[in-house]
């Protein structure tokens, strides 16, 4: 994800504090790693550098000196620009599950002790419980839009990795037979 972006998307709306803007995120994107403080900062330095964001002014209201920042019109340009641009599939799937079922057959096959099926029932259980947390978190009375979209797309993603673990589950007395013949 592009912080560089997101923050410009969150400015969209008006000029903003950088403490605001950390509040913002972290409520709008309640599936993502929480901003530190310091990146916001640092980011906004860097578009503030850019000409994407300005200096809006300052306030106290009683605390400490804080900076409003706000979108320039070349800020704008470019989340315009950023939004129309189609993100491209991943070119490589790179998964810690698939490398532990390969390396898993590739260790059984060698004689040593791997339990790449066990692996795989083991993993099913972890992604079916967090499936269920995820679907308590979104179906709860108080749950805002964005954490039912978060919790929407973390459950279509471990949705798919139970396809994948139940086809690979089936596939693994073939992969380990390819695998051990010369």
């Amino acid at each position: 994800m592009s912080t560089r972006h997101v923050l410009l998307g969150l400015l969209a709306g008006g000029p903003s504090h950088g403490y605001d803007l950390k509040r913002r995120h972290d409520a709008r994107f309640p599936g993502a790693r929480p901003l530190a403080y310091a990146q916001v900062y640092t980011t906004l330095q860097r578009l503030v550098r850019d000409g994407l964001v300005e200096v809006d002014g300052t306030d106290a209201d009683g605390g400490p000196e804080r900076t409003r920042y706000r979108s320039t019109e070349r800020g704008i340009r470019e989340l315009t620009g950023w939004l129309g641009e189609i993100t491209p599939p991943a070119p490589h799937v790179s998964n810690e599950i698939f490398a532990k079922v390969v390396v898993g057959i590739l260790a059984a096959a060698a004689g040593e002790a791997a339990d790449p099926a066990g692996h795989l029932l083991a993993q099913r259980a972890a992604h079916m419980a967090r499936m269920r947390e995820l679907t308590a978190v979104k179906t709860a009375a108080d749950t805002d839009l964005a954490t039912v979209l978060s919790a929407d797309y973390a459950l279509t993603h471990l949705d798919a990795d139970l396809r994948w673990m139940t086809t690979t589950a089936a596939r693994i007395a073939a992969l380990t037979e390819e695998i051990t013949t010369p």
